[in-house]
């Protein structure tokens, strides 16, 4: 038996085919990380859960790799776009098997409640096209040369949203007859341009499309902080690194990659920052590929992904605790080292040194231990 909320079967359209230029984001912005996911993976999942089979996603030429990565594990279709956003959402329909209805979203829009699904599908019983609205709420005018011409009544204007409903076949005739050289601004203006209705419902403020930078940061904390610590033993016959730079010193430490102590508390205390796992998860022991690896890599890869989870580091403090070699002598290299991989000022860098006082591995000389705090800031 179907739950008593169970919606209509429905299929579902969502429009990530742009580049999202405006977002100022390392990626498109539907491909961007937003709470914890990728923006277009919010909606997608919304869908889903509201019961819509299949569920197509328009996405760039070559973003093959990036989409399934953003919607790992989701049961979805990839269809490349097109050069407009009506030719992107023309190849989704066309790919379509059957289906009665079909909901066609844009990815910007990532909170997606159901009642809104519910009233859009429940529309369609009545009307061919249905759209989500709000009332508009600032006064409005209509601007000529720079000067007031006159005021716009916005009593009668409404601000669109999506997902937009229509009745499949309906949508479909209407694309295919669109003349390609008119921009549709959204599939609603498709549909009424080949004769069919559309009914409004309302819609909901959490429908905000996300078009600015300052979209991504309306909801970050202004700072975070991760924690990160590694052990390493000193062996004979391996080179020392600490802190990205080399140490002479009679032993080294092992370790799959450079086994560098110093590096790995600080990409562990960067991912801990933005809840992304340890750099085990990311660079596991039991890929040959790490073997003897640089962790200047690790680095870089974790302040990478700090950026696209809107971040940057505002601070990273770093304890290295051993008996030998002397870190002194090197912190200030060492500082100089790592503020150089992260791209920020010296002054950002604090690297200090102490001793267990000869208890423990580390005070037998048997290894060395490193502990680190990343502090980040939303950009």
């Amino acid at each position: 038996m179907e739950p008593a909320d169970a919606l209509p079967p429905f299929a579902a359209i969502v429009v990530a085919a742009g580049k999202g230029l405006r977002a100022g984001q390392p990626l498109p912005k539907q491909f961007t990380q937003l709470k914890g996911k990728a923006v277009v993976r919010h909606s997608v999942e919304a869908l889903l859960d509201a019961g819509a089979s299949p569920v197509i996603v328009a996405i760039p030429e070559h973003g093959e790799d990036t989409a399934m990565q953003a919607l790992d594990g989701l049961d979805v279709r990839l269809v490349v776009g097109g050069a407009t956003r009506q030719e992107s959402v023309l190849n989704a329909l066309e790919s379509v098997a059957q289906a009665e209805n079909v909901l066609i979203h844009d990815a910007a829009r990532p909170f997606l409640p159901r009642p809104v699904i519910a009233r859009l599908i429940e529309a369609l019983g009545a009307h061919p096209g249905a759209i989500p609205v709000l009332p508009v709420v600032d006064s409005l005018l209509v601007e000529r040369d720079g000067l007031m011409e006159q005021k716009a009544d916005r009593e009668v204007l409404r601000k669109v949203q999506t997902p937009q409903a229509f009745r499949f076949p309906d949508i479909l005739q209407a694309h295919r007859a669109w003349q390609g050289e008119r921009n549709a601004g959204d599939d609603a203006q498709v549909l009424q341009a080949a004769g069919g209705k559309i009914a409004l419902v309302e819609g909901d403020e959490r429908l905000k499309k996300l078009t600015f930078a300052e979209d991504f940061m309306a909801d970050l904390p202004a700072f975070r902080s991760g924690s990160g610590f590694d052990v390493h033993r000193l062996v004979d016959g391996e080179e020392l690194w600490l802190g990205g730079i080399k140490i002479e010193h009679d032993k080294g430490l092992s370790g799959h990659s450079d086994a560098d102590v110093a590096l790995h508390a600080i990409v562990d205390a960067m991912l801990g920052a933005i809840a992304m796992g340890d750099i085990g998860d990311h660079f596991p022991p039991s890929d040959p590929q790490w073997k003897g690896a640089s962790s200047d890599k690790f680095l870089a890869y974790a302040n990478q992904l700090i950026g696209e989870a809107g971040y940057r580091v505002a601070n990273i403090d770093l304890t290295v605790i051993c008996e030998a070699p002397k870190i002194g002598p090197h912190r200030q290299a060492m500082r100089e080292q790592i503020a150089a991989l992260l791209g920020v000022d010296i002054a950002a860098i604090s690297v200090k040194a102490t001793t267990t006082e000869r208890l423990g591995f580390t005070g037998r000389g048997e290894g060395i231990a490193a502990q680190a705090i990343a502090t980040v800031t939303s950009t």
